[in-house]
């Protein structure tokens, strides 16, 4: 084997590892060599236990396990911090919001802390934990089945609430999200209460810092909502964002000083 097919071997554990599931077809765009020298490359690295193969591509072994909240929280912290605070800037007096579980939102609430005449529904543990001592705002937990690792509420009981409520504003969060498929997330419980979320508010905010763009770790899937906003950081690129902007996504790119540039639809 070459040095150069051996760097090549490396960089595709390396992209599999980082952005999860590759195809042969983007593998061998991205490399510039033939589909069935990507092929061989993946016979090679999974006959030594360093991806999986699936139906037309690849997987890193480690199958990117599920981070806790916990260790999300420190992610991206500044990049995290200017979406909420514009996030909760195009919050209005007397509206009622819906805040979905993860470190994003979780800051979110915590820019809300000093809201008056506002309603709150969430299902994060991090969001209540924020607005437990703001009393001007009303608070309203969804319940469900709490998943540890991500502090939230999931299940037949938080969707069954969400049939009682209607929403001016949803934010909701994601492990990944891409202009194909959507926003990706560790179950299909989480999924399908997106779906729900996002059908019970008026608008419709996705809130993910850019390393998020593209990227795809599991399995499960929610749809774009229709006509809903993309909310990210500085640090994405056109590159990053051109694939939501095709798609008719409306992108919003907030900087470190709090200035939003709107791109796209």
């Amino acid at each position: 084997m070459t040095r150069g097919s051996q760097a090549r071997r490396d960089a595709i554990v390396e992209l599999a590892t980082t952005s999860g599931l590759a195809s042969v077809e983007e593998l061998s765009a991205t490399f510039g060599v033939t589909a069935s020298t990507i092929r061989r490359d993946l016979q090679a690295l999974e006959s030594a236990g360093q991806l999986a193969r699936t139906f037309g591509g690849a997987m890193a072994m480690a199958a990117h396990p599920e981070a806790s909240l916990r260790q999300r929280t420190g992610e991206e912290f500044e990049a995290k911090r200017a979406i909420a605070a514009w996030a909760a800037a195009q919050i209005g007096p007397g509206e009622a919001v819906l805040l979905d579980s993860g470190s994003t939102t979780g800051a979110l609430a915590h820019e809300l802390r000093r809201a008056r005449d506002l309603t709150v529904a969430t299902t994060g543990l991090t969001a209540l934990q924020e607005l437990a001592n703001a009393e001007n705002v009303h608070v309203e937990c969804l319940g469900g089945t709490l998943r540890h690792l991500s502090q939230g509420f999931v299940g037949p009981l938080a969707e069954a609430a969400l049939t009682r409520m209607t929403f001016d504003r949803a934010f909701l969060g994601a492990d990944g999200v891409t202009a194909e498929d959507g926003i990706c997330e560790a179950s299909l419980q989480q999924t399908r209460l997106k779906e729900l979320m996002a059908q019970r508010a008026k608008r419709v905010y996705v809130l993910v810092h850019a390393a998020k763009l593209g990227r795809r770790p599991f399995h499960a899937w929610a749809a774009l909502p229709d006509r809903c906003m993309l909310v990210t950081d500085a640090k994405a690129g056109e590159a990053d964002i051109a694939p939501f902007r095709a798609r008719g996504v409306e992108v919003v790119v907030v900087g470190a000083d709090g200035v939003a540039e709107q791109r796209g639809a």
